[in-house]
């Protein structure tokens, strides 16, 4: 009698090829379940996630969710790593090509701007997990402070390298120049978001030509109408 079973694919594959494959539709797999997670989160906070919301969003079962994450804890964090590398891709890295000093500072902004913006009907990772977590320990917390500590860090060594350029006074503080940049977006968030300001964007616009102009090196005509 013949044997009419059907061989799959996978198993007609030398070992290491067949591993390889499942090992890629795995990572395929939770990158689809991060990102739905992550548009999940910005709508109902980090707190919001579950194994089980998850599931009925993928239409995938509780335990194949699990699968890939091994407890809620896991999946907020790895929901703050996706986000934390999205905003890194189109805010930071999209405006290394501009460059240092003055015009790299502006594209970060610009680029903050228009995620900042695109968050407002959504909500921002960064500023709601904040809200969330502020009071709180454990590992979801300290992967959260630490992108925004990485954040604020790239945003301070761009106004430093503003400072090395000559185009931001060197005798200011960098962490004082990087703080009131970062408010002007917590203020964006809260106006627009919360108050619905239609005109809260142009505002921080604005404020961020004050604080180039309050920091920005005098000029030699400048210095001397001082002097005299």
């Amino acid at each position: 009698m013949t044997d009419h079973k059907k061989t799959s694919k996978v198993e007609t594959l030398p070992a290491p090829e067949a591993g390889r494959r499942v090992l890629i539709k795995g990572q395929q797999t939770k990158a689809v379940i991060i990102d739905a997670a992550l548009g999940l989160a910005s709508q109902i906070g980090l707190e919001g996630l579950s194994i089980g919301a998850l599931a009925e969003v993928t239409g995938m079962s509780k335990s194949g969710v699990f699968a890939h994450f091994g407890s809620r804890e896991e999946l907020q964090i790895s929901v703050i790593r996706e986000y934390h590398d999205r905003f890194e891709a189109e805010v930071f890295y999209a405006a290394m090509q501009q460059p240092r000093g003055v015009p790299r500072l502006q594209a970060m902004f610009d680029n903050w701007m228009v995620q900042t913006s695109a968050e407002i009907d959504s909500g921002c990772i960064y500023i709601s997990g904040a809200v969330e977590f502020d009071d709180r320990t454990g590992p979801v917390r300290d992967a959260l402070a630490s992108s925004v500590g990485s954040w604020q860090s790239a945003l301070r060594r761009a106004v430093e390298l503003a400072q090395e350029e000559g185009h931001l006074s060197r005798a200011s503080d960098a962490h004082q120049i990087a703080f009131e940049i970062h408010g002007l977006i917590l203020a964006l968030h809260y106006e627009a978001r919360f108050l619905r300001n239609p005109s809260a964007a142009e505002r921080a616009r604005q404020g961020f030509s004050h604080i180039l102009a309050r920091y920005a090196v005098a000029s030699k005509t400048q210095r001397k109408s001082a002097a005299d």
